[in-house]
């Protein structure tokens, strides 16, 4: 099986169009923390060790600009540029320095499907990582729309990403690390489109989540599905819809996996009449949510 060139989710761009407002969110109510700072961009980090997990650009429209992988190794960045055209994808940039906070080298791809994608080694990590309670850790994953998963899914694959689990309406797709990792670090959704379902950050604890839900509605931020436990992953969860759109994700407990997990299939994950998690205590999505899902779309090339 194809090694992978991938050794973890680190963070995701994102534009929109008052990133002053959002950096407050994101800090005062969200609690992430200012990392940097490049003129009118602004990099914010979590507590671990991830140089910044979220970057906000100032754009006319809400867009995804990119998700950000860290790789092992300069030569893993090359065989990613050969493997991703290889695949149907474009490079957009081969292996260069990163001349933003955080540094390191990337290489910058498009799949199939429009995602960019950018993969990141010899990046700056920070080294007063640690737990602090109700603040996020680091990303959990991120989640795509896709209008053909089984046309999606082989590109991740050539790159070493595995499937963990496929539901009816989601393929779940995990960075294979040693002696195990999490469940999924990308999921691909079922949908008629291709933009951005949703950002999950880790919490450290499960009280933290449902804290970071009481906060966000005191902040006015309803809780749009949640509590809750998800099957695949079996971790915990509160979904909101942030500023300018983009739905966001407090988890925690995010099941650890490895070579020996039996990949899942939809007949695997069904559940009983009336309940869409574990818990079963939730109300299903909202519309709101729902509707959020399928607005934010990846920026049509490489911006810089």
């Amino acid at each position: 099986m194809q090694a992978s060139l991938v050794s973890a989710l680190r963070s995701v761009e994102i534009g929109l169009p008052d990133v002053a407002a959002a950096e407050r969110f994101y800090t005062d109510t969200w609690h992430l923390s200012v990392a940097a700072r490049d003129g009118d961009k602004v990099y914010l980090r979590g507590t671990g060790a991830d140089h910044h997990l979220l970057a906000l650009y100032p754009s006319a429209k809400a867009e995804m600009r990119m998700v950000s992988f860290r790789s092992p190794s300069s030569e893993a960045l090359d065989e990613i540029a050969k493997v991703a055209a290889a695949n149907g994808g474009t490079v957009l940039a081969p292996r260069a320095q990163v001349q933003e906070p955080g540094g390191g080298e990337a290489v910058i791809v498009r799949d199939p499907q429009g995602r960019i994608l950018r993969f990141v080694h010899g990046d700056t990590r920070h080294a007063d990582a640690k737990e602090v309670r109700d603040r996020p850790l680091r990303l959990a994953h991120t989640v795509m729309n896709s209008h053909s998963v089984p046309e999606a899914q082989p590109f991740y694959e050539a790159l070493g990403f595995r499937l963990s689990d496929r539901t009816r309406i989601m393929a779940f797709l995990r960075i294979p690390t040693k002696p195990s990792g999490d469940h999924h670090s990308i999921a691909l959704a079922d949908a008629d489109n291709d933009c951005l379902n949703h950002i999950a950050f880790v919490m450290p604890d499960l009280d933290s989540v449902m804290r970071g839900g009481g906060r966000m509605k005191d902040a006015g931020f309803a809780i749009e599905w949640g509590p809750g436990r998800h099957g695949p992953g079996d971790n915990a969860f509160n979904y909101f819809v942030g500023p300018a759109g983009f739905v966001i994700e407090y988890t925690a407990e995010v099941e650890q996996v490895d070579d020996s997990y039996k990949t899942g299939a939809p007949e695997d994950w069904k559940w009983p009449t009336g309940r869409i998690d574990h818990w079963g205590i939730s109300l299903p999505p909202s519309a709101n949510l729902k509707q959020a899902q399928k607005q934010i779309g990846f920026a049509d090339g490489l911006v810089r």
